[in-house]
């Protein structure tokens, strides 16, 4: 049999992946900003705005699982233009919403609809023919929407009431056109579809990869605290750390691939693994300012490397994209879960504590992922043995 043949990553291929993906993540990506808009609202209370929050991101990942086995079956366009639909209305609801109750039943319908973008987007990854430099791509382009997002709806939001959601409804528009590209199952080298790795992921890799997201990002949602209370700094100044460190992160996204490529996936993630816990038990714990800002930057890069690395193992070992659609629903479910358990834990045991002890859950949930990474590795490497040497007329 030959060997499985994906899209080319081009231009249009890319600009698709990068709207679905970012479309689909934007409620967790723009959550802080969302927060503040459910919290001026009427008759609720800070600990309400979170709920509401909450579940608009259970909703996306809990439709994001569901649909995984879904989004590995022809028809990605469709289904992401439907999750567009119902995002637009969803937001457009939520931006009129007047008491508590629409508004936690109208942000679970717009959850919904993200989740059903994310699912198709992400499995669309598995589909590209070099999946590791698809992964980067999205990846980055990902936070380059997100950071105008975040810029954009708090500047509606002063306007009136509600309105940053008009800001996510008007998005699915354009993103409505630009996910025509999104690419299907890869095919033989006889043109048929090429031949899906059946079954799912195990729930030891789906509840590993929720536990990492959960560690990272739910500690990532207490670094402004962290940074005010131990090392002094200015509210300004640790949302000017952040915000930068945010941005220079794009460099892990985008040296994911070449590490991948040059010291072999499984080594690269150990390492992206190893540091990143360690620069997040030092973010936590540190009372540098300067130590505390390295550490917030090497962070964030280390953790969009991994997540390069994870996307790119699971599209190599299911193409159809089922496993790829499936644990970015589970990374969503630890990602909504994570500041609610962080934010007790640390309440409960201090920083100095659970900094070590979260760096040590990390590479701890992490084994599932490394196990995966080898077997991507294994995978694709009896694929060219059997495949032998393409000729070089028929590489792209």
């Amino acid at each position: 049999m030959g060997k499985p043949s994906g899209a080319v990553l081009s231009l249009g291929v890319a600009v698709a992946l990068v709207a679905g993906v970012a479309m689909g993540s934007a409620g967790t990506n723009v959550m802080p900003v969302f927060i503040d808009d459910f919290a001026a609202r009427d008759g609720l209370s800070g600990a309400g705005a979170g709920l509401v929050g909450a579940a608009q991101l259970t909703a996306t990942a809990v439709v994001t699982l569901l649909l995984a086995a879904r989004a590995a079956r022809p028809g990605r366009v469709g289904m992401a233009r439907l999750g567009l639909a119902l995002t637009a209305f969803g937001s457009v609801w939520v931006a009129a919403a007047d008491d508590p109750v629409t508004l936690l039943l109208t942000n679970l319908l717009l959850g919904g609809g993200l989740g059903v973008v994310y699912a198709a987007a992400t499995a669309a990854l598995a589909a590209v023919e070099d999946s590791d430099r698809a992964s980067a791509v999205a990846v980055a382009g990902t936070v380059a929407v997100a950071a105008l997002m975040i810029m954009a709806v708090p500047v509606a939001n002063e306007q009136w009431e509600g309105a940053g959601f008009l800001v996510l409804a008007a998005c699915c528009l354009p993103a409505w056109f630009l996910v025509s590209r999104l690419p299907e199952r890869p095919t033989s080298a006889t043109g048929a579809p090429a031949e899906a790795r059946p079954g799912r992921p195990s729930a030891v890799l789906l509840i590993g990869t929720a536990v990492l997201w959960a560690v990272t990002q739910g500690t990532w949602a207490y670094a402004s605290v962290l940074g005010r209370e131990h090392t002094g700094m200015e509210t300004s100044t640790v949302s000017v750390v952040l915000a930068v460190s945010s941005v220079v992160a794009l460099a892990g996204a985008v040296a994911g691939a070449p590490a991948a490529r040059r010291f072999g996936r499984l080594t690269s993630m150990v390492v992206f693994v190893v540091v990143e816990a360690v620069a997040m038990a030092v973010v936590v714990i540190s009372d540098e300012p300067v130590l505390f800002t390295a550490a917030a930057v090497v962070w964030q890069a280390c953790q969009l490397a991994v997540l390069v690395q994870m996307v790119a193992a699971a599209a190599v070992l299911d193409p159809s994209g089922r496993w790829v659609a499936s644990l970015s629903g589970a990374s969503a479910l630890g990602t909504g879960a994570g500041p609610l358990a962080v934010g007790l834990l640390l309440d409960n045991a201090g920083a100095q504590v659970l900094g070590v002890a979260f760096a040590i859950g990390m590479v701890v949930a992490s084994l599932p992922l490394l196990r995966m990474t080898t077997a991507a590795d294994r995978g694709r490497a009896d694929r060219g043995r059997q495949d032998g040497p393409v000729p070089t007329a028929a590489r792209p």
